[in-house]
């Protein structure tokens, strides 16, 4: 459980950076901050998951019966919303963190379906995290400018994209030994 707590710690800190500290930030060379974000991101991730798969099991509630079909519809959902920051599809202007807010429908998604303490560690952590992140970017922020572009062709690679990446999430959660698919 150590590891799936400081994985979550050290994902925090370099993605709140530029809110937490401004300074120490402008202090380092661009591509310095990024790598350094880039580099402890994927720390973080390994750490997670190593901590995550070796937490003992304790369960905290019963996920309800109907969860897993809500939870791929919910996934679906979240990959479009994560894909949806960097694409240049028309539905970016509408919505200002396409991206946390997709990490916070990915946790309420496995939250349906997972009832142990590890999981509300890992995925409620997550969601305090997507929260957190929002509100100390609109008060860094003021000046948000609504992405102007986009094209119906842009929808549909979007679109594309999300279904083939939703497609290799569930197949390397199955591979992996869990199914997200009722059996």
């Amino acid at each position: 459980m150590a590891l799936l707590i400081l994985g979550l710690i050290l994902w925090t800190f370099p993605h709140l950076m530029k809110e937490m500290t401004p300074g120490l930030r402008a202090k380092l060379p661009e591509g310095a901050a990024k790598g350094i974000v880039a580099i402890s991101a994927f720390v973080a991730v390994a750490l997670m998951v190593i901590g995550y798969r070796g937490a003992e099991f304790t369960a905290v509630y019963t996920p309800p019966s109907w969860g897993q079909h809500a939870n791929n519809l919910l996934m679906l959902i979240a990959v479009v919303l994560i894909a949806l920051g960097h694409s240049k599809s028309r539905l970016r202007s509408k919505l200002r963190h396409p991206m946390l807010t997709g990490s916070i429908v990915w946790g309420v998604a496995h939250l349906l379906v997972r009832g142990d303490l590890a999981s509300i560690i890992l995925f409620g952590g997550i969601i305090i995290w997507s929260f957190l992140a929002m509100a100390l970017t609109n008060v860094r922020v003021h000046d948000y400018v609504p992405y102007a572009g986009g094209s119906a062709k842009g929808d549909l690679r979007l679109v594309l994209i999300s279904i083939a990446v939703f497609a290799v999430i569930a197949g390397l959660h199955t591979y992996l030994g869990y199914s997200p698919f009722p059996g």
